[in-house]
């Protein structure tokens, strides 16, 4: 019998991913579809675990959108304003009732997550490129300073209109 040629997202990969990304500090792991960093489309099946911390970014430089479609769990996409105040969260969940969102180049935006074991699958346009710092939230604290997990932890609760104080 000959091997499949199809790639699966299956109960093992997730298991795994899920395995992994509770026992490092970052809490999430991610697993590449794509055969290559100069692939014209990048996929990757992300496990997020809560407290996880995305610095909220664009892509403006490079120009990219970005889809999540959730499989597991849940979460929420943060969109923010110039100055960090939050303008849209928008909740996405795999028993929800919306599964995913695209968010448009050029927007700044973060992740959080909900619940333990949230699988994600991210597709954005290739090839990969490191994000320049302007790229990244001045407002926000860099991943692994000190202050990243209590700004991570404030963004659960920010209503609609105000930005993080800390």
């Amino acid at each position: 019998m000959r091997e499949s040629l199809l790639k699966s997202i299956d109960t093992s990969l997730y298991a795994g991913m899920r395995a992994e990304a509770q026992k490092i500090p970052r809490r999430r792991v991610h697993h590449c579809l794509h055969a290559s960093p100069d692939d014209p489309v990048q996929r990757l099946v992300v496990d997020m675990e809560p407290g996880t911390y995305i610095r909220p970014h664009r892509h403006r430089k490079s120009p990219k959108w970005e889809l999540f479609l959730c499989l597991a769990g849940s979460g929420s996409v943060l969109l923010f304003d110039d100055a960090g105040v939050l303008t849209e969260k928008v909740a996405i969940g795999a028993n929800g009732s919306r599964y995913g969102v695209e968010i448009p180049a050029g927007v700044w935006h973060t992740l959080i997550i909900e619940e333990v074991g949230t699988l994600l699958v991210e597709v954005k346009p290739g090839p990969y490129a490191v994000l320049p710092e302007e790229d990244f939230a001045p407002w926000a604290p860099a991943e692994g300073e000190a202050a990243a997990a209590e700004f991570e932890a404030a963004l659960h609760a920010l209503p609609i209109g105000r930005a993080v104080t800390l």
